[in-house]
């Protein structure tokens, strides 16, 4: 018995696996080859209440509160992680719109989002730096009833897929640093924006690249939050995210376990499963227990939001463990299965997928401090 997961919850769980592994898993392994989004499928999920279900109903979404946007989350990855960044990107970017932006303009864009009609992506870092996120240097500047943008953005999610872009840039000096930074909702079709592609090593279908900005116009109307605000006024919502990745990651791992403890079970050597050894089943034991305790702690976290209390440290512990946890776990599941392993297919592929997430959206180091300063406080941890 869950604590975190009542019945409803349980079922609404289910509804999603039977969703994931009747349709996203079957494409899993093409979608990393072509790396091609299927917009289909997205829609598909908008239309079955998988994206985005804990907006309130005034956006388009369910009002049923971030845990269970987080089992829904789970089950998607399991199937296939790059899909699952869908709900990552629109739960993150949903809830910065939805509190954030002008009804009349983010209206439409939510509505969008939640049926699946519209990916919007997240521009936050830049080439000169990708940690030290107050210290950006795109330029934002207003000029009548626009803002004109120049600059570059770099290591986007979907940076070429998206509809839209929720763009940080600078607009007070560089010297006020995080106090001078505004957020833009940016459709991706204005005049001046162009966009490259990555070849990542995994994450594929959903892909990274950059974007670049050459005297986009952008309406006033557009911006999100208060001007000179906007970085520190939607860091919070940063924290839901990384709940978010933390049970998209360990719902890889839990997977690729489930399987391996299958296959050594049935697998046999000198006349025993291979389960019989220890130096087989104790590795597996170990980590399988701290996969259902990173679990809860992606759960609770979750649940600390839904309550409204604070969780920001929780929320950094489930970005730093999750994904270090999650890709030792499956390097240990490939190994496990020998060269049926190692090569091409589900297995190396979570490995190279999972990776990525100790890189992007904040750093094993990052998270630490951010733990560090909220258990000691900020001032006894400068930086």
């Amino acid at each position: 018995m869950n604590p975190y997961i009542d019945e409803d919850l349980a079922a609404l769980a289910e509804h999603a696996r039977r969703f994931a592994t009747g349709r996203v898993a079957p494409g899993f392994l093409e979608r990393d080859k072509t790396r091609v989004l299927d917009r289909h499928l997205m829609r598909e999920m908008g239309q079955m209440g998988f994206i985005a279900p804990e907006l309130p109903a005034a956006f388009g979404g369910q009002g049923l509160g971030c845990l269970a946007a987080g089992v829904i989350h789970e089950e998607i990855a399991r199937a296939d992680l790059s899909i699952s960044y869908i709900n990552l990107l629109a739960s993150l970017n949903g809830q910065i719109l939805s509190q954030y932006g002008q009804p009349e303009v983010v209206q439409p864009w939510l509505t969008r989002l939640v049926q699946g009609e519209a990916l919007l992506a997240i521009a936050l870092t830049e080439p000169r730096g990708g940690s030290d996120a107050a210290n950006l240097r795109l330029r934002v500047e207003r000029v009548g009833d626009h803002y004109v943008v120049n600059g570059e953005k770099t290591s986007i999610s979907a940076a070429d897929q998206a509809d839209a872009t929720v763009v940080f840039g600078r607009t007070g000096s560089v010297e006020s640093a995080a106090h001078g930074v505004t957020a833009l909702l940016m459709p991706m079709n204005l005049p001046g924006i162009t966009t490259n592609r990555f070849d990542c090593h995994g994450q594929r279908a959903i892909g990274r690249g950059s974007i670049f900005f050459e005297n986009v116009r952008v309406p006033l109307d557009h911006r999100l939050g208060d001007e000179n605000k906007g970085f520190v006024q939607m860091m919070q919502g940063f924290d839901f995210s990384r709940a978010l990745i933390g049970m998209q990651v360990l719902a890889v791992a839990r997977v690729a376990l489930e399987e391996t403890w299958e296959y050594v079970a049935q697998r046999e050597a000198f006349g025993k499963p291979l389960s019989a050894f220890q130096g087989v089943s104790h590795p597996l034991a170990d980590f399988d227990t701290q996969v259902v305790a990173a679990r809860l702690l992606c759960l609770q976290t979750l649940w600390l939001k839904d309550q409204g209390a604070p969780h920001s440290a929780e929320a950094a512990m489930c970005k730093w463990w999750g994904p270090k946890l999650a890709y030792e776990v499956i390097h240990q599941c490939l190994l496990m299965f020998g060269h049926g392993g190692y090569d091409r297919g589900p297995m190396e592929q979570r490995l190279r997928d999972v990776l990525g997430f100790q890189i992007g959206d904040g750093t094993a180091q990052i998270m630490k401090t951010i733990i560090a300063r909220t258990r000691a406080g900020r001032s006894a941890v400068p930086g």
